[in-house]
C-alpha cells in the first residue's frame, strides 16, 4: 500500500469539511499491522491435495514462519480445478494477514490460459509476498527404450514419427507444460496419453505404457537411484546438485529452455503494507533458517526467495511465457 502523500491547505480544508475523515484514514494508515499477528492464527490456504510438492513446501515454510511470527501458522488444503478453487477462496477472503495462500505457477501463470472463468485475476486479486521456493523437473524415458540421451530421444522420435507417447496428469500441469515446450523446441510430435493423477501417470512410463514422462524431482530422483527410470535431462538452467551427473536439457541442444514449477507466497489483493512487509521478513528468516533448508533440499526443493516489489514483474513474465506456449501449441482442456 503507498504512504499517504502530504496534501495542500486547500486539500486539507476540504476533507475537514467533510467530517475529518482524512486523520482517521491516516491513522488506520499508521496503525495497520499494529499487533499483527498477535496469538491469532493464520491460514496458509494450499489449493492442491495432501502430499505433493506444494503441501510439502508449505508445510515447512509455516513451521518457519511460525517460529518468527506471535501466532501458529496451519496449513489448509482446498483442493480442486487444477488449484483454481483455493485461488478463488483467498481472492474473496478478507486482506487482513490472517489468510495466505501458498501458490504454484502451474496456477497462477498457466491455469489462467485454460480456465478463462475461474473467478478471480491472478495479479489484481492478490498481494504477492513474494517467490518462495523452485523444483526441477526430470525427463524421464522407459528404461527399454533403448535411448540414453536427449539426442537419441529426439532422433527415435522423428524416425517413428507418432508412434511414442508421453504421460501427463492432465492439462496445464508444470509437467505438462514442461513436455510441450520441449516438444516445440526439438520439433517433434509425441502422443499425450492423460492419466488420472501423476501417480498413475509414473507408473505406466516404469510399466511402458508410454515411452517418455516429465517428472517431478521429490518422485524422480528415487526412482532414478532405483534404476526404474532413465533421466536424460532436467528442465532447471543448472544440473541438480542431487544428480549433478544429468545434463540440462538447455546444455543439451536447446539453450534457452527452462521449466520449473515455483511456489510464491500470495495474500488477498490490499492487505496493508506494514503486514505485508512483516510477512516478508518472516518468509526470509524461515528460508534462512538451516532447518528448513535442509528439509527442502533433501526433497529436491531449493529455496529462491523474491520479494514483494519484484512480484508483479516476475507473474507477467512467467504468465506471458506460458500463455504463448499454450497458444502455440493448441493446448485446451481435455
Amino acid at each position: 500500500m503507498p504512504q499517504p502523500r502530504s496534501i495542500t491547505r486547500r486539500q486539507f480544508g476540504l476533507v475537514a469539511a467533510a467530517g475529518l475523515a482524512l486523520p482517521a484514514g491516516l491513522a488506520r494508515a499508521q496503525g495497520a499491522g499494529a499487533g499483527y499477528p498477535g496469538s491469532r492464527p493464520v491460514t496458509l490456504v494450499v489449493s492442491w491435495a495432501p502430499g505433493g510438492s506444494t503441501d510439502f513446501v508449505a508445510r515447512v515454510l509455516a513451521q518457519g514462519m511460525s517460529a518468527t511470527l506471535p501466532g501458529n501458522v496451519v496449513v489448509d488444503n482446498r483442493p480442486g480445478a487444477s488449484g483454481t478453487i483455493g485461488h478463488a477462496s483467498v481472492a474473496r477472503a478478507r486482506p487482513d494477514g490472517y489468510t495466505l495462500l501458498l501458490g504454484v505457477n502451474s496456477t497462477y501463470a498457466m491455469a489462467r490460459h485454460l480456465f478463462p472463468q475461474r473467478g478471480y485475476d491472478d495479479e489484481a486479486g492478490f498481494t504477492g509476498i513474494g517467490r518462495v521456493a523452485t523444483t526441477p523437473i526430470f525427463l524421464c524415458v522407459n528404461n527399454r527404450l533403448g535411448v540414453g540421451d536427449i539426442r537419441g530421444f529426439v532422433a527415435l522420435a522423428k524416425k517413428d514419427a507418432g508412434k511414442l507417447s508421453y504421460a501427463s496428469s492432465g492439462a496445464g500441469s508444470s509437467a505438462h507444460l514442461a513436455t510441450e515446450l520441449f516438444l516445440r523446441s526439438a520439433d517433434i510430435e509425441v502422443q499425450n496419453v492423460t492419466y488420472r493423477g501423476g501417480a498413475p501417470a509414473v507408473q505406466a512410463l516404469i510399466a511402458g505404457e508410454v515411452q517418455m514422462a516429465f517428472v517431478d524431482a521429490v518422485t524422480a530422483l528415487p526412482l532414478i537411484a532405483a534404476k526404474q527410470v532413465t533421466a536424460i535431462g532436467v528442465s532447471s538452467a543448472q544440473r541438480n546438485p542431487l544428480a549433478p551427473e544429468i545434463p540440462t536439457i538447455a546444455e543439451s541442444g536447446f539453450p534457452g529452455y527452462e521449466c520449473s514449477s515455483d511456489f510464491a507466497l500470495l495474500a488477498p489483493a490490499g492487505l496493508p503494507d506494514p503486514i505485508v512487509q512483516q510477512l516478508h521478513r518472516a518468509k526470509m528468516a524461515a528460508l534462512q533458517s538451516p532447518e528448513v533448508v535442509e528439509k527442502l533440499r533433501n526433497g529436491s526443493i531449493f529455496p529462491d526467495p523474491g520479494t514483494p516489489e519484484a512480484w508483479p514483474q516476475q507473474i507477467k513474465a512467467e504468465s506471458a511465457k506460458w500463455g504463448e506456449v499454450i497458444k502455440s501449441r493448441g493446448i485446451t482442456l481435455e
